[in-house]
């Protein structure tokens, strides 16, 4: 089994956060949200994954680069960078990652994260994950016949066709027919809204026999936004309720009170502090005479007499004497 996972996007929905580190990297209940996709998705394949593959833009740099191979490697899988220098679709980024794709193999793109209590039926000729939501003009969305074969995909469709939003995972039994496919859209300049959509190439397979499956989810989780991302860090967390990864042995806590669930990382001090609930304090950080509920703070971040709420705080920033909704980026101070 091969997981390709596309994520060279610039996160402009996430600015600031996304100045400094890629979207996916970004934390959520004290994990980057690309290694809890690849740690979910591996859980409900059934079978070994071999490789991870990324596909990420040019200037992500070494360091990163290294983190992503180490998540792979957390999974016992060989992991493997790809470039997309330029965005131009969901089928050119995947196709990217051309050696990779042969054999069984997975696409997930690393904006979304997801609760299923299935395995994976690996027989099927291709499985596309979908959650039906209210508004799916944003998304693109699936047909269905009365045999729950997919019969239709529409990429965000203007007027309403279904409510079966396609979450961004998908299975395919034979990864080189995919690669054919995608290969065909870029050689014929096939454009769906002026990019190589992904929908164009599934909508010719279907055109000539594969059967695709409809996968459904108990619950997906968008990361686009800063608020939808504080929300997932929120759901994560009640599901994690009770696991002991969630508070560092090294953690020091004084005369403060933690109303969980929350996330306290490593060498994190809170004093004279409420925290929680849904708060995730990553390594390093130092919250005091604060009140801080239903937020994400990252590494090395100093807090001081503030009331946070609904907030992302980066890394290495300072926040003294406020009581906000906040979104803020990596080394800034706000006093």
């Amino acid at each position: 089994m091969k997981i390709i996972i596309p994520m060279a996007g610039m996160g402009k929905r996430m600015r600031p956060h996304t100045l400094t580190i890629p979207k996916p990297l970004i934390p959520v209940a004290g994990k980057p949200i690309v290694q809890r996709l690849v740690e979910d998705i591996t859980r409900v394949c059934g079978e070994k994954v071999d490789e991870i593959a990324f596909i990420i833009g040019p200037a992500f740099g070494k360091e990163i680069e290294q983190n992503l191979i180490t998540i792979a490697q957390g999974q016992g899988a060989k992991g493997s960078i790809y470039y997309q220098e330029e965005a131009l679709g969901t089928a050119h980024a995947i196709l990217c990652a051309e050696p990779s794709i042969t054999g069984k193999t997975v696409v997930a793109f690393a904006d979304t994260l997801f609760k299923a209590d299935f395995v994976m039926d690996t027989n099927q000729e291709g499985v596309i994950w979908v959650q039906r939501i209210d508004d799916p003009r944003q998304f693109g969305v699936v047909k269905m016949n009365e045999q729950g074969i997919i019969t239709d995909f529409i990429e965000k469709p203007k007027e309403f066709v279904s409510d079966l939003a396609i979450i961004g995972i998908y299975y395919f039994k034979d990864g080189d027919y995919l690669k054919k496919e995608l290969q065909y859209l870029l050689d014929n300049d096939i454009k769906d809204k002026g990019e190589y959509q992904l929908t164009n190439a599934l909508e010719n397979m279907k055109s000539k026999g594969t059967k695709f499956a409809p996968g459904k989810v108990t619950e997906w989780l968008d990361c686009g936004n800063k608020d939808a991302t504080v929300y997932t860090n929120q759901r994560v967390l009640e599901f994690d309720k009770g696991k002991a990864h969630l508070r560092a042995t090294s953690a020091v806590i004084e005369n403060s009170v933690i109303i969980e669930p929350c996330f306290i990382g490593e060498n994190v001090k809170i004093v004279n502090s409420v925290i929680g609930p849904h708060v995730a304090l990553s390594k390093g950080t130092i919250v005091e005479n604060s009140v801080i509920r239903n937020s994400i703070v990252q590494t090395n971040t100093k807090i001081n007499s503030a009331n946070i709420v609904n907030s992302m705080v980066g890394n290495y920033a300072e926040v003294q004497g406020k009581s906000l909704d906040l979104s803020v980026g990596d080394y800034n101070i706000i006093a």
